[in-house]
């Protein structure tokens, strides 16, 4: 059982985050601890418990030099936003971990061309600018991820461009050249482009811009190795995050998710653990779960969740709760919950606002769902605020809004910001919803800050609960004593009397009296019998369409 110090400090929790959100129907219990699963009791690097991890785009982030595209030291600047590093202070949004599109330079706007792998992108600043974005992230408590492009490089790297011009380079085995297309790509595509020097082709499955790199010619696997050295030693970086793992290696036919990408990831994984045993990697592997789960397990640490993003999504946009958790529960029974990360949208896809049809009810209650969900969630920047943008690319990575005239770029810079605001920029920002205790940003900032400092949230083992309302999600999470229970309406019409039940052994017998964690009504006690089952439980009459409740339960 917990200490008597470990119940006071959660009751002391639900004191401190007195304002409403509502949002959720979350229950702070005091409970038997499970037996932990194999996944479980492996033991998880100790920055990761509790985390959230926050997505940003150098570009678009905040602009220090008046040029109208953000950089390092505008990040330095705004790192207190993310997290001030104090753990009292609740203004932050209290991410443990930044995640930064790739800043090395390359000619296009969103870097995934790389020209030069061991030099930062100069309209972003200097290799010094960032070792003390690192040195300022770290003295908060930050961790720093930086993008990694490994499966092709830019069109203008000189290694491509000696290759592209000289057959008897050395770096002409770096790439993929044929005479004639060797085929479609891996989706169908015309992935092999005329060579601009030549009667050749070359293969690059993303853009005639980005060649493909020949992982089977070992000098190629060499500077990897090498280029990931560099900056986990020279840079000081606590990890990657690798774009496009399954298009590595190309075996014949097999084009996408080959034995020798596997091999190649694992023997990656292995350099960058001898040279910082605790670093932390997240791959993306597009595609559901049973696409990502050959890469594990000792490939990199960790694979983005695309599954759960489209659950997430799909059961706010329907209204509808079934679907939610099986992928969550899948990975819980496989894995311990750092080594997946969900999440909502990312730089490549339409904005959450603008998928839920800027609906903030359903974007509160996606947040929610998100942030008391087991994984290690990634947020989007500007998520938090309820951003809007959809394709084109560059309209799903527009500037930050800050706050401030349309001339200020929206408190971006100073000058014409290098892409448009979108329009409700002067009406969704950060200045506005951090005066507003009831925005979306401070319902994040709370849910954070509550999914760090709530051991259930931190560590918790999810059990799903059976609600009586196919659009009521409901939910435990449990670690060792402590449980957290979340319901939450998701569909748009009220609804009366939801009775949630569970299997046996769910929480110890007795009764437990609610009081509301982050705000809001009260709700009835909740009573458990012998067998640990809860049976018929009502919280409130009646919950409001996406309203829900967020409670504190102690037992008697």
């Amino acid at each position: 059982m917990a200490s008597d110090k470990t119940t006071k400090s959660l009751c002391a929790l639900g004191a401190l985050c007195g304002e409403a959100v509502g949002l959720a129907v979350v229950l702070c219990v005091t409970v038997a601890p499970l037996a932990p699963s194999a996944a479980a009791q492996t033991p998880s690097p100790a920055w990761t418990r509790g985390a959230v991890c926050y997505e940003v785009f150098v570009r678009s982030f905040y602009d220090s030099d008046g040029d109208g595209i953000g950089d390092l030291n505008g990040l330095i600047a705004k790192l207190d936003y993310i997290n001030d590093g104090n753990p009292a202070s609740k203004r932050d949004l209290g991410a443990s971990c930044i995640w930064l599109m790739p800043i090395a330079q390359s000619p296009s706007y969103h870097g995934y061309d790389v020209s030069d792998y061991y030099r930062v992108e100069p309209a972003y600043g200097t290799n010094d600018d960032f070792k003390h974005l690192v040195a300022e992230a770290h003295r908060r408590g930050i961790k720093v991820l930086v993008d990694m492009v490994l499966n092709h490089s830019s069109s203008e790297h000189p290694y491509f461009q000696a290759a592209l011009h000289d057959t008897t380079s050395p770096y002409r085995t770096w790439y993929r050249f044929a005479p004639s297309p060797l085929g479609k790509g891996p989706h169908g595509g015309d992935d092999w482009h005329r060579s601009p020097a030549r009667d050749e082709y070359y293969y690059g499955v993303f853009w005639s811009g980005m060649p493909d790199l020949n992982y089977e010619t070992p000098a190629v696997r060499d500077e990897a190795k090498k280029i990931a050295t560099f900056w986990l030693q020279n840079m000081g970086v606590d990890g990657f995050r690798l774009d496009a793992v399954p298009y590595l290696v190309e075996e014949g036919n097999c084009l996408m998710g080959c034995p020798g990408t596997h091999a190649f990831l694992h023997e990656y994984a292995a350099h960058i653990r001898s040279v910082k045993p605790d670093a932390y990697t997240v791959g993306e592997a597009w595609g559901n779960i049973d696409k990502m789960m050959p890469y594990y397990p000792d490939q990199l640490t960790s694979y983005f969740g695309f599954e759960l993003a489209d659950s997430l999504l799909s059961v706010v946009r329907t209204g509808s709760a079934a679907g939610l958790l099986p992928g969550f529960l899948r990975l819980q029974d496989t894995l311990p919950p750092y080594r997946w990360s969900p999440f909502l949208s990312n730089h490549d896809q339409t904005r959450v606002m603008t998928a839920l049809g800027g609906d903030l009810s359903r974007a509160r209650i996606a947040a929610t769902l998100l942030l008391t969900l087991p994984g290690l969630p990634f947020i989007y920047y500007g998520e938090e605020i309820g951003m809007t943008g959809d394709k084109p690319d560059p309209r799903i990575r527009t500037p930050m809004q800050w706050g401030g005239s349309p001339r200020s770029g929206v408190g971006f810079t100073t000058a014409t910001p290098w892409e448009a605001p979108q329009p409700d920029s002067m009406t969704t920002s950060v200045a506005l919803e951090d005066a507003d205790p009831g925005s979306l940003l401070n319902l994040y900032r709370r849910l954070i800050h509550l999914r760090r400092e709530n051991q259930a949230l931190a560590t918790g083992t999810l059990v799903p609960l059976t609600p009586n309302n196919p659009q009521v999600a409901a939910y435990l999470r449990r670690a060792g004593d402590h449980a957290v229970l979340v319901v939450a309406n998701l569909g748009a019409t009220p609804v009366a009397d939801v009775s949630i039940g569970s299997g046996r052994g769910a929480l110890p017998p007795g009764r437990y009296t609610p009081r509301n964690l982050l705000g809001g009504r009260s709700v009835a006690p909740l009573s458990v019998g012998r067998d640990g089952r809860i049976q018929g439980y009502v919280q409130a009459a009646m919950i409001g369409s996406r309203e829900s409740l967020v409670l504190d339960l102690i037992r008697r």
